[in-house]
């Protein structure tokens, strides 16, 4: 790890000491703080916070505009874990892109203050004046939101995200009639799938950093607005060059929602819900792609064309954009708090007052450090994230395969229309909505062993649904290429086929994002940066390469490949399971326990 990477490790571990109880010791922080003076309290758990004299003079202040301060203290005593907060906020400036300012540092004289005044003194305490949130309780902080408002945020930003996957495939159904429209070949037809699945992949590498400066708002606003822009290109486009250069800006922009949203879930919702939201958003992002052929189908057949499946995205994205616009409010709890600093600074006209964010500065250095060097040397140093990675790749890569492979079954062998041959795959639907359930009723379950260990995760708790789910899959691609294969076999058969394969995607795609989550914490977001570039380079390729192998090698033998394929995966969730503590142990990544016999008895109890 660089210095970078260890500066962040470090804020982390002091962000959430009980995440890592192996470093810090239980005495150095304490489960409850009742017996504490307040001073005490304040100071040991925040490392810097306002004095008690600094805060008597503001709330004077307070008191002549007409502000008033809740008495938070006995909440702080009763939740001595709500301080952790503002450690935590210190962390995320931190790990924040942009706050290591030291390949800026100018060499240029400081120039005159102007107006032909001194230089003012420096602030007495420059950390006097950085505002917090106010106790466990305050309003301000997202997590504290009403639950009413936090589900109605939850299911506009559900709908942005069902979009944005919608889209990736609804172009699908229209592919041969842009290919006649253009006078090119089925394969190059196929590229403007491809090209949207491609700008996947590159677009969180904007979008990322983008909500760490500014918060997630503006990202999905920006993101929102040009993929309805771009949407409105590709409909009217004069030209196959046209088409696919939109439908690939249109993907960078439609990534937003899938780089930003679960962030923006992890900061409204706790660790006892947060499982669920993200659940419910995961199945938004496979069940868009799943539900747009029967409907572009339709719509491809009628007299409207091919240009109205892009002409009703552009109309979902602007009604996207309209609801975020009106409803969405800023939930990253660092550009709240700018926010609160800001009308402080104009209520109290003490220009001192500030927010931790606002102290950063774009770096480029540190950009492309965090953004493209961090990622490539976990995905390449880290077998966890490497396995992991190739595992979830040809699972997304299959999910967009499955995209041209149903219709050669069900249109071309069954001679289904293309409307109703994209039906068949709400099979794979009512999977992933089966799988979710299960997830949802586990969730129990492990907020009971969250509990029985500290609130300290053990990640490989995770892994019993991808094995799970791998298993299911296979046996699910194998049923599809044996059942597809000729048309004396009811279509059902192979439509049932679905609820396998569904039921697999989503239980190995969920669970092992999780298990990455949890097993490497404060460098999370490089790990599945590196994870959602691999992966989005398979569903880009899948498609362009389907036709050919289901044509020359048969449904049933194209089938059985990947089954096989399937099959030879199933054994990766299995060895982490039994050995991913000891591999963890020997990570520089991924913080550990120091006793991996402890985790082995649990795994050894858990099987």
């Amino acid at each position: 790890m660089d210095i970078v990477d260890r500066d962040m490790e470090k804020a982390e571990r002091d962000a959430s000491p009980g995440r890592f109880p192996g470093t810090f010791p239980p005495t150095n922080f304490p489960e409850t703080t009742a017996e504490l003076p307040s001073e005490q309290i304040q100071r040991t758990a925040t490392g810097s916070t306002s004095s008690t004299g600094s805060s008597s003079s503001v709330s004077v202040v307070r008191e002549e505009i007409g502000m008033s301060r809740l008495d938070t203290q006995r909440d702080l005593e009763r939740h001595p874990t709500a301080l952790s907060r503002i450690a935590t906020q210190r962390s995320q400036h931190l790990g924040t892109v942009g706050r290591s300012l030291t390949s800026r540092e100018s060499k240029k004289p400081l120039p005159n203050f102007g107006g032909g005044k001194p230089y003012p003194p420096c602030l007495p305490n420059q950390e006097e004046y950085v505002v917090e949130y106010d106790g466990p309780d305050d309003p301000l902080h997202p997590q504290n939101w009403p639950l009413r408002k936090k589900v109605f945020i939850a299911v506009i930003l559900g709908y942005t995200t069902l979009v944005s996957a919608f889209t990736s495939a609804i172009f699908s159904a229209a592919t041969e009639a842009v290919a006649t429209y253009f006078a090119v070949s089925a394969e190059v037809g196929l590229l403007g799938l491809s090209f949207y699945v491609l700008g996947f992949a590159t677009g969180p590498i904007l979008w990322a950093p983008l909500s760490e400066l500014k918060g997630r708002r503006l990202p999905l606003l920006i993101g929102m607005f040009g993929f309805s822009i771009f949407q409105v290109a590709v409909a009217v486009g004069k030209d196959l060059q046209t088409v696919l250069i939109s439908r690939f800006f249109g993907g960078l922009f439609a990534s937003c929602p899938l780089a930003v949203v679960a962030a923006v879930f992890s900061d409204m919702f706790n660790n006892r819900t947060r499982g669920l939201a993200v659940t419910v958003f995961s199945m938004t992002v496979f069940a868009g792609p799943l539900m747009a052929p029967f409907i572009g189908g339709f719509i491809v057949e009628s007299y409207l064309g091919w240009r109205w499946t892009e002409y009703l995205t552009a109309i979902m994205g602007f009604v996207a954009f309209g609801l975020d616009v009106v409803f969405l409010e800023e939930t990253y709890p660092p550009v709240v708090l700018v926010e609160k600093a800001a009308e402080l600074r104009r209520r109290t006209k003490n220009w001192g007052i500030h927010a931790k964010q606002e102290e950063i500065e774009v770096d480029f250095k540190e950009l492309v450090s965090k953004n493209f060097s961090r990622p490539l040397r976990i995905l390449v140093s880290e077998p966890i994230v490497l396995l992991l990675s190739i595992y979830m790749a040809f699972i997304y890569g299959l999910l967009y395969l499955f995209l041209t492979a149903y219709p050669i079954v069900f249109q071309q062998i069954h001679g289904f229309s293309n409307g109703v041959g994209g039906l068949p795959l709400l099979g794979m639907v009512i999977g992933m909505f089966v799988a979710g359930i299960v997830i949802v009723l586990d969730q129990p379950n492990y907020v009971r062993k969250l509990k029985a260990n500290n609130n300290v995760p053990i990640p490989e708790w995770r892994l019993p649904p991808v094995m799970a789910g791998g298993l299911s899959f296979a046996l699910g691609l194998f049923w599809f290429g044996w059942s597809g294969y000729k048309a004396d076999i009811h279509w059902i058969v192979p439509t049932l086929s679905g609820l396998l394969t569904g039921f697999g995607l989503l239980a190995i795609f969920l669970q092992s994002l999780n298990y990455i989550v949890d097993a490497y914490l404060m460098f999370a977001a490089s790990a599945i940066a590196a994870n959602t570039f691999l992966r989005s380079l398979a569903g880009a390729v899948f498609p362009l390469f389907s036709i050919y192998m289901f044509n020359g090698m048969g449904v049933n033998w194209a089938g059985t490949l990947l089954g096989c394929v399937a099959l030879l995966l199933v054994p990766i969730p299995v060895v982490f399971w039994k050995y991913g503590a000891r591999i963890r142990q020997k990570s520089k990544f991924a913080p550990t326990m120091p006793k991996p016999s402890a985790m082995e008895d649990s795994s050894s109890h858990e099987e």
